[in-house]
């Protein structure tokens, strides 16, 4: 653990050192949080810039504000009917959620996240995107199967030989990466057309830094 001053500001942060960076790459690439010393003080220093921005907490304000309101009008709805719902299911890896209501306070957050930081309306809510739905499922797969490694010694020799639940990470993560950069690409066409900077270019660069580093 490190204390860190910057300005007028003290924070802390865990090293998370390589084995634990062994653990995540795969997924997390060298994002923000699968580092440690420079390059974690580099990203950090600029997205809390950006999260500190009175155009960004407006921004993400609204957008949560949104997504709440149809989170709020699916209950509604489903009680109105005496319909049961999932609010949250925790998922489990081959077992697919075939009904759009279930699991709603994931897909609303992921809605959420997703356009706050890249502009995307992912609509995982009420399903409208197939595309959108086939990548929140194999990245909710791929953060499970991921976090099994903290408790499976032999995931590296399962990676090497591709077998098991590395075999159906490295699936997972081919649905993660056609999608990711198809938004890489969707958003630098954008970013050089537009001058709305509600989505800034840093986390699209975070996406490149995830991505790209991950698949080298």
């Amino acid at each position: 653990m490190v204390w860190s001053r910057s300005s007028h500001t003290i924070y802390v942060y865990v090293m998370k050192g390589t084995y634990t960076h062994d653990l995540l790459e795969d997924l997390l690439g060298h994002g923000i949080f699968a580092v440690d010393g420079e390059k974690w003080r580099e990203q950090r220093k600029v997205s809390s810039h950006e999260f500190s921005t009175k155009v960004s907490r407006n921004f993400s304000s609204v957008i949560f504000r949104k997504n709440a309101i149809k989170l709020g009008n699916i209950l509604l709805e489903a009680a109105n009917n005496n319909h049961k719902i999932d609010i949250y299911v925790q998922t489990k890896v081959n077992i697919r959620l075939l009904d759009n209501k279930k699991d709603l306070f994931m897909k609303a957050t992921l809605d959420s996240i997703f356009k706050v930081s890249f502009g995307i309306d992912l609509d995982n809510i009420w399903g409208s995107s197939k595309q959108a739905v086939r990548f929140s499922r194999a990245f909710d797969d791929a953060n499970t199967l991921t976090s099994r490694r903290f408790f499976d010694m032999s995931w590296k020799i399962k990676k090497y030989f591709n077998i098991g639940s590395e075999a159906e990470l490295k699936k997972n993560m081919k649905v993660v990466d056609e999608f990711v950069y198809n938004l890489i690409q969707i958003k630098s066409e954008q970013i050089h057309k537009t001058t709305d900077f509600s989505v800034s270019l840093y986390f699209c660069s975070q996406i490149k830094i995830l991505r790209l580093s991950s698949s080298l």
